[in-house]
């Protein structure tokens, strides 16, 4: 069969994509996705990396579509710059707000301090501000962010002649608008994976700023998609109409989250460089348990075929969420593939207990996020000890003396199993098994 070479040096075969380096008529395995997790604050960014995420996304409030998650202060960027860099991992920062003009000064001494921790990368949504970049931090490269909204590969391929590094695809797009693009572009590509979606194109949204006077494209969103609403028609003023979808009320707005991990094979071959994980407003017990499992499922795509664990359903399903979708990566689904309903939606099912700080001769150092007490059923979110159920039977204080309970915010010493290390976390579930 004749091959010819398409854009990118794929080779055309009629064949599906399968991803491979051919090199002096050897076949080389292409590199794995990146796993780019969310750091919301410091102790995000240690469970992200401790989890597995090869690299981080992390901002300054003032700048970054997160403001209101505790977010880093200048020196806290500073140090956990340094905490990244001695992990071996990357670290990426957030300056994806669309600014106004009074924003300009301001954004040009942010990104002269960034010089200072040297970032893998700076995330931009506006073209005002990756030209700022450009002149300010050449050394540093340039992510376009998904709120720029590439949809097409003339936008991608405007953006590589520009000198972007990397783009984050606008999550309207298909699979096969993927391919496409990839065809076409020799830069990175980016895509999410997991989590919260908003009624909007790409995340820029207006529906906060009318409603809350919140502008969710300066970072400041009110999550106003996630509101119960009910009908009012004008000549009624004043009685409100329910639009029934539950017994709890009408999320009319609100999407079903997106959730990847039974296709992660087909965005690789289709092209994509890494995957994103949404989430710096969401918990640690969130972040540690959707980091690791995608970690493991990321890791076994280097074996095909791709086949999705039991376990990572399981560990998915017991978060909080609104039940799943695999957004528009396939076409458009029925209304009912994204709107969330009662009969899909999760609720969480294990709560975090503490956090292990170290572990010697059996006994962890744990500090608490709640109450402990003999007789509670924990688990460890450990590699090998995921959903085993341990019996609390043994509780001491910091002197080693045996108590019976102990409280959030106190440290306590815990017989562990082996396998348990330093960072992994400790959870309960709520309805002993």
């Amino acid at each position: 069969m004749s091959a010819q070479r398409g854009g990118r040096g794929r080779i055309s075969t009629g064949l599906p994509f399968v991803p491979r380096h051919f090199l002096c008529g050897k076949i080389f395995p292409v590199k794995t996705p990146e796993l780019l997790a969310p750091a919301g604050n410091f102790e995000k960014l240690k469970t992200a990396i401790h989890y597995g995420a090869e690299a981080v996304y992390m901002g300054l409030s003032g700048f970054s579509l997160r403001a209101r998650a505790d977010n880093f202060a200048p020196e806290e960027l500073e140090k956990a710059a340094g905490f990244v860099r001695a992990s071996g991992r990357k670290f990426y920062v957030t300056v994806n707000i669309f600014p106004h003009n009074r924003d300009m000064a301001p954004l040009r001494e942010h990104l002269s301090f960034l010089k200072k921790i040297a970032p893998d990368a700076v995330i931009v949504s506006d073209a005002g501000v990756f030209e700022m970049a450009a002149e300010t931090v050449p050394e540093i490269p340039v992510h376009v962010s998904t709120q720029a909204n590439i949809t097409n590969y003339r936008a991608a391929k405007f953006w590589e002649k520009l000198g972007a590094k990397r783009l984050v695809l606008s999550r309207e797009l298909t699979l096969e608008e993927i391919k496409a693009i990839r065809d076409h572009v020799s830069l990175e590509l980016e895509c999410f994976v997991h989590g919260a979606i908003c009624i909007s194109y790409s995340g820029r949204c207006y529906i906060s700023s009318f409603l809350a006077n919140r502008q969710g494209n300066r970072g400041e969103c009110a999550n106003s998609c996630r509101w119960n609403y009910t009908l009012m028609e004008e000549t009624r003023k004043g009685q409100h109409f329910p639009v029934y979808e539950d017994d709890r009320g009408t999320y009319i707005l609100s999407s079903k989250d997106l959730c990847m991990i039974g296709h992660l094979d087909k965005l690789a071959d289709a092209g994509i460089n890494s995957f994103k994980i949404e989430g710096r407003m969401k918990g640690i017990n969130y972040l540690a348990g959707v980091v690791k499992t995608y970690r493991e499922a990321i890791d076994s795509l280097k074996e095909r075929p791709y086949h999705v664990r039991e376990k990572w359903l399981k560990e998915l399903s017991m978060f909080s969420s609104r039940g799943y979708t695999c957004g528009m990566f396939f076409g458009k689904h029925p209304d009912k593939g994204y709107n969330h309903d009662e009969e899909n939606i999760y609720r969480m099912s294990h709560e975090l207990v503490g956090v292990v700080e170290s572990v010697r001769n059996g006994k962890a150092v744990v500090a608490l996020r709640s109450s402990l007490k003999t007789g509670d059923v924990i688990e460890f979110l450990s590699d090998g000890l995921e959903h085993k159920a341990f019996d609390v039977n043994e509780i001491y204080d910091m002197e080693e003396d045996l108590i019976d309970s102990a409280r959030n915010d106190e440290s306590v010493l815990l017989p562990v199993p082996s396998g348990v290390r330093e960072d992994d976390l400790v959870r309960r579930p709520l309805t002993p098994p």
